[in-house]
């Protein structure tokens, strides 16, 4: 039976695991929640997860939360080799980096910003925000010298990751491609991944949703 994944398209991280399960070909019994009908906070759904938050996965009775562990749990257990996530322990260690990059400096900025629009109606960006954002990118333009991908020469699941979350934030906070032109290479080179065309459409309806919430002033 088909892992089941707890879901909505616009999280990052969901699509994080989307992208992972597609690029190991694996099928995911995608089980899309209702986000602003609040069934994370259902008596169900918190005994799976109490933290309440997407993406969710079932497999086979086993449940894990957050798009990191899942991602790797699942390149473990169903991928045909260890590419996108190594058993060299060097290797891993630079990918793990990069995923506990992408979860404290880039989606805990992104949060920064999205958070107070979504649940407290706030109609704009505050610059202080935007800033950390900007510094964001600067560290990752930082890491990605001398590289093609996130850890080096070869896709892992942490490219999925900053994928995810650096192609949302950007369409709130666009990336100058003068001062990050290696940043701006890696999305364009990652976006074109067949496999990641997965997160085209959760993108979208975050830029939609969020864009929606902006004062137009």
């Amino acid at each position: 039976m088909a892992p089941t994944l707890y879901m909505i398209h616009p999280s990052p991280p969901v699509r994080t695991v989307l992208m992972t399960a597609k690029a190991i070909d694996l099928t995911l019994n995608e089980k899309e929640i209702d986000f602003f009908g609040e069934e994370y906070l259902t008596p169900e759904y918190l005994k799976m997860n109490p933290q309440h938050t997407v993406p969710t996965l079932d497999d086979d009775g086993f449940t894990i939360w957050d798009s990191h562990a899942i991602s790797t749990y699942l390149v473990s257990k169903y991928a045909k080799d260890d590419s996108l996530y190594p058993k060299d322990l060097q290797k891993r260690a630079v990918v793990d980096q990069r995923l506990h990059f992408e979860s404290g400096i880039i989606f805990s900025r992104l949060l920064r910003i999205t958070r107070p629009i979504l649940f407290h109606g706030r109609p704009t960006i505050f610059p202080e925000d935007r800033d950390n954002m900007i510094d964001g990118y600067a560290q990752f333009e930082a890491i990605l010298e001398g590289k093609t991908f996130a850890a080096g020469d070869y896709v892992s699941v942490a490219d999925y990751s900053l994928l995810s979350s650096i192609g949302s934030i950007a369409t709130l906070v666009p990336i100058d491609p003068e001062k990050f032109p290696r940043v701006t290479a890696w999305l364009q080179r990652v976006q074109a991944r067949p496999e990641c065309a997965v997160n085209k459409r959760g993108q979208d309806e975050f830029a939609v949703l969020f864009k929606s919430k902006l004062s137009k002033e």
